[in-house]
C-alpha cells in the first residue's frame, strides 16, 4: 500500500519541474517535509538496550509539517488535554458554516486574506445573533476550526464553532440558557447573516468584484447548521478530528501503479466506500489545495472565550453554572474532565526482548536544507538494525 510519502517521493519532482512557478511556498515545503518525514532526512537517533546488546532502534524525527498524516494522529489527546481548562458543565452545539461555491474560486486564490474574512464574518454573524434578546441577548463563546476539504478531497472551505449552550448578561450577573434544550440559534437566520457579513468583508479587502454577484441575491441559500453536540469533552473530541487530521489518510491510499494514484473515501451520503483513481500530479494537486498558508492559525475563539476575554469572563460564568445547578435550575450535563494523566514513558522506547528503557546511544545528522525539493526514492534506508 502507498503512502503520501511515497508518492511524494516518486512523483513530486515531475510535479515541480511542471508547476513550481506557480505553487506557493507552502505546498512546497510540505512535499518537502512529508517526503521526508521520520526518515534520515531529518535526522535522528540511535537507542540500544542496556540490558541486550543486539537490540538497537533508529528513531528518526518526525516533519512536524501540520499537513503531514505521520505527524498529527499523535496530537489530539494532548491538545484535548490542555482545552480541559475552557470546559464549561453545560450543553454544547456544534454551529456549522459553509462557504458557497461561487466564493471558492476567491478563496484558493487569496487564501490567508479570504479564510481571515471567512472566519471574521462567521463570528460575527453567530455572536450577533446570540446577542439579540429575542435569542440569548448576551455574550456568547465561539472556538472554531477551519475545514477545507470533502471526503473525496474536493475543495469545500467551512468552518466548525464549538458553541457553550448559553450567554453570559451583559452585566455579568446571569447565565443564560437557551430557549429550547436542543435549540441554540435558527439556522436560517445565521445562513443570511453569515452571507452578509461576509459580502462586508470581501468589500473591504477589495476582492467583492471577483465574486458573481448572483451569490448576494436574496433567493440564493447559504448553508449553516446548529446541531447538539453533547457535553463539552465530547465538543472537543469531535473538534481534534478536524484539526489535527490531514486531507487524506495513509491507509486511505490503495496502490500508485502506472502513474496513478488510487484512493477511497465513504460516501457522505450512502455511507458506502468508494473509489477514485487519478493521475499522480492531479492527485498531489488535491492535496496541496488543502495546504494552509504559512502560520495561518486555523483554530480561533471568539466571545467569552477569546484570549482577551478568558481570564476575567470564564470564573464568574462557571461560579453562575455551579449556583444554578446546586439550586437544581440549567442542571449541567457534565462536569469538565479531568486533564489525561501522563504516561511516564511517552518519550522512551521500550526494549521489545525485556522492557526495559533503551539508551541514547548516538545521534544522525538532519541531511536536509532549507531548500531542498522532496528526496527521491533511493534518499530512504531502513529503519531498524
Amino acid at each position: 500500500m502507498a503512502e503520501l510519502a511515497d508518492i511524494f517521493r516518486l512523483h513530486g519532482p515531475e510535479y515541480l519541474a511542471a508547476f513550481s512557478d506557480r505553487l506557493p511556498a507552502g505546498h512546497k515545503r510540505a512535499m518537502r517535509d512529508i517526503a521526508g518525514c521520520r526518515t534520515p532526512v531529518f535526522g535522528g537517533s540511535l537507542h540500544a538496550c542496556p540490558h541486550c546488546p543486539d537490540i538497537l532502534t533508529y528513531s528518526y524525527h518526525s516533519c512536524g509539517n501540520r499537513s503531514c498524516p505521520k505527524c498529527q494522529n499523535g496530537e489530539a489527546s494532548d491538545w484535548i488535554a490542555k482545552q480541559a481548562q475552557l470546559l464549561l458543565p453545560t450543553r454544547y452545539f456544534l454551529v456549522t458554516v459553509t462557504l458557497p461555491e461561487e466564493c471558492r474560486a476567491v478563496a484558493r486564490s487569496n487564501q490567508r486574506a479570504v479564510y481571515d474574512a471567512f472566519f471574521r464574518g462567521s463570528a460575527q454573524a453567530i455572536l450577533g445573533l446570540c446577542g439579540r434578546r429575542k435569542h440569548l441577548g448576551g455574550l456568547a463563546g465561539l472556538m472554531g476550526v477551519l475545514q477545507t476539504w470533502r471526503r473525496d478531497m474536493g475543495y469545500h472551505p467551512h468552518i466548525h464553532f464549538v458553541v457553550p449552550g448559553g450567554a453570559l448578561s451583559p452585566d455579568g450577573a446571569r447565565w443564560i440558557t437557551p430557549r429550547y434544550r436542543d435549540w441554540l440559534i435558527p439556522e436560517k437566520a445565521l445562513a443570511a447573516l453569515v452571507k452578509l457579513r461576509f459580502k462586508e468583508e470581501l468589500a473591504k479587502l477589495g476582492l467583492l468584484a471577483q465574486v458573481p454577484p448572483a451569490v448576494w441575491k436574496r433567493d440564493k441559500k447559504w448553508v449553516a447548521d446548529c446541531i447538539p453536540a453533547g457535553t463539552g469533552e465530547a465538543a472537543l473530541k469531535y473538534l481534534s478530528a478536524y484539526i489535527f487530521r490531514a486531507a487524506i489518510t495513509n491507509n486511505r491510499i490503495e496502490r500508485d501503479e502506472g502513474g496513478k494514484v488510487t484512493y477511497r473515501y465513504k460516501d457522505g451520503k450512502t455511507g458506502r466506500w468508494q473509489h477514485h483513481t487519478v493521475p499522480a500530479a492531479e492527485f498531489i494537486r488535491l492535496f496541496l489545495q488543502h495546504v494552509l498558508p504559512r502560520g495561518f492559525v486555523k483554530v480561533r475563539y471568539y466571545g467569552f472565550l477569546a484570549a482577551k476575554n478568558r481570564k476575567a469572563m470564564l470564573p464568574p460564568i462557571r461560579e453562575l453554572l455551579a449556583a444554578a445547578r446546586n439550586a437544581g435550575a440549567g442542571k449541567a450535563d457534565a462536569e469538565p474532565p479531568a486533564p489525561a494523566a501522563a504516561n511516564p514513558h511517552k518519550h522512551e522506547f521500550l526494549c521489545p526482548r525485556c522492557h526495559a528503557v533503551m539508551v541514547l546511544v548516538a545521534r544522525i545528522p538532519r541531511q536536509l536544507t532549507a531548500r531542498a525539493p522532496p528526496p527521491s526514492p533511493a534518499a530512504e534506508p531502513g529503519r531498524a538494525a
